[in-house]
């Protein structure tokens, strides 16, 4: 499998969103990665239902949101009925992890499980045949912008030995810092999918990065 591109509509120009949404739509990327952030979870608030239904309406790829709040399991059919195809939580955010997945699963999107960067991937051993995503965060999460925390190369390759070794199907999805430069080790090391904002939304060309991103 090729790696997929999932611009973070975080970065892009909310002024403008219709007009990014439809830039994407054009692009060679495969998913709008959506952050949802609730000022508890994390110290930023990002947006919440009535812009993930917005963007849905004008989306013509698959809505990949990742969750950065508390107590996520709260609002699962309220994300499916917003439009989110695949949903993910961060380990460090829920209780009851299994029931959690399940639940997502049970609404009919993908289930993907989230981890911080002091977070251990062998954590994730007995549910990894569960997910089918998991998302490694490359910088801390709730600000955009941040610098790539380099121990992601090898957690990547840890995970991968897990996912192959439990049989899994699980995808390795990276975001936090994520850039041309980086890129192609990223998929080296073992990504199947890169979450990109900045370097994507503010390199003047949208469509021409996502392309060379795609290449990588």
């Amino acid at each position: 499998m090729n790696h997929l591109i999932a611009p973070s509509l975080l970065s892009a120009d909310f002024g403008n969103l219709k007009h990014e949404i439809e830039l994407i739509n054009r692009s060679s990327a495969d998913w709008f990665h959506l952050d949802i952030m609730d000022g508890v979870f994390v110290p930023n608030i990002s947006f919440g239902f009535p812009v993930i239904s917005y963007i849905n309406k004008y989306a013509e790829k698959p809505l990949d949101v990742h969750l950065m709040i508390v107590q996520p399991e709260r609002y699962i059919k309220d994300f499916k009925n917003a439009g989110a195809d695949i949903l993910s939580v961060h380990y460090e955010a829920v209780t009851h992890l299994h029931r959690t997945v399940y639940a997502i699963k049970n609404e009919g999107m993908k289930a993907g499980v989230v981890l911080n960067p002091h977070t251990n991937v062998m954590l994730l051993e007995d549910i990894i045949k569960d997910v089918d995503l998991v998302l490694l965060m490359s910088v801390n999460p709730g600000f955009g912008g941040q610098k790539f925390i380099e121990n992601t190369y090898v957690k990547i390759e840890k995970l991968k030995e897990l996912i192959i070794s439990s049989n899994s199907k699980a995808l390795i999805e990276v975001d936090g810092g994520v850039n041309l430069e980086n890129a192609g080790n990223l998929v080296k090391a073992g990504a199947d999918v890169l979450v990109a904002g900045n370097a994507i939304f503010k390199s003047g060309d949208i469509l021409q990065t996502i392309d060379e991103m795609k290449k990588v």
